[in-house]
């Protein structure tokens, strides 16, 4: 896959994804407490935009510490956004918006799709869950899928969107299990898929092994899954690989 931008699995659902121009993007920054994030990368002091799925403390995790220490916009679905101010964030950070829409900022934008879950933050309601469409100018979309069960909406964004890398829960019991995740693939159909929300909690055991070996057998080889190392620049080593 012939891309310029950097992408980093740091456990469970969080990422931080570097465009080509440098801006940089996390998603889910559950950081500090995640077990599964590399030391070095739990307290990060450089990010432009954090991006969030839902408001579950797992996934909104150190967002508001993160932009009081570095001054990033957040981007979330309206009624977290509202939720997200009132403990602290400002106003002038917060970046609201709801499903279907786009946002357009320096050299990329997001589109939030819809997720099949729930969603709340320190006990309130939290607005809808979503999933997200990264979109880089003139090059990759990845879709980060959020917590979700399976839907035919995936069927949908693979006709509306075609996103090169999609990025699954796999783990079972609050999210898809290994199977569900493994079809959406056939709905979706990345050129790379890979396993998230998985292994960080004892009740997640999906595995990411079988989710690639059913995910590579049915689609016969057009899905590739890559289980990546916290830390580490996966589409590098897709790249790699290829060549």
């Amino acid at each position: 896959m012939n891309t310029e931008v950097e992408a980093y699995w740091l456990g469970h659902s969080a990422f931080k994804l570097k465009s080509p121009k440098g801006t940089i993007i996390y998603i889910d920054p559950f950081l500090s407490q995640n077990p599964q994030t590399p030391e070095s990368e739990k307290y990060p002091d450089q990010i432009d935009y954090i991006l969030l799925t839902h408001g579950h403390d797992d996934h909104v995790g150190d967002t508001l510490a993160l932009a009081a220490g570095t001054g990033a916009k957040v981007l979330s679905i309206v009624e977290l956004s509202a939720l997200l101010i009132k403990d602290g964030l400002g106003a002038d950070q917060a970046l609201e918006m709801n499903k279907g829409g786009t946002a357009v900022f320096d050299d990329f934008k997001v589109t939030m799709t819809s997720a099949n879950h729930s969603s709340s933050y320190n006990g309130q309601y939290a607005g809808d869950p979503a999933g997200l469409i990264i979109h880089f100018d003139n090059d990759i979309k990845i879709y980060h899928a959020g917590d979700t069960n399976i839907m035919m909406d995936f069927k949908l964004y693979w006709e509306l969107y075609h996103p090169e890398v999609a990025l699954l829960p796999i783990g079972d019991y609050y999210v898809m299990s290994t199977e569900e995740a493994s079809y959406s693939c056939k709905l979706l159909r990345p050129k790379l898929a890979i396993p998230i929300h998985y292994g960080t909690f004892p009740v997640l055991t999906g595995s990411p092994e079988e989710f690639k070996t059913i995910t590579e057998e049915r689609s016969k080889g057009k899905t590739k899954v890559t289980i990546p190392e916290a830390g580490v620049n996966f589409l590098e080593i897709d790249e790699q690989v290829e060549e």
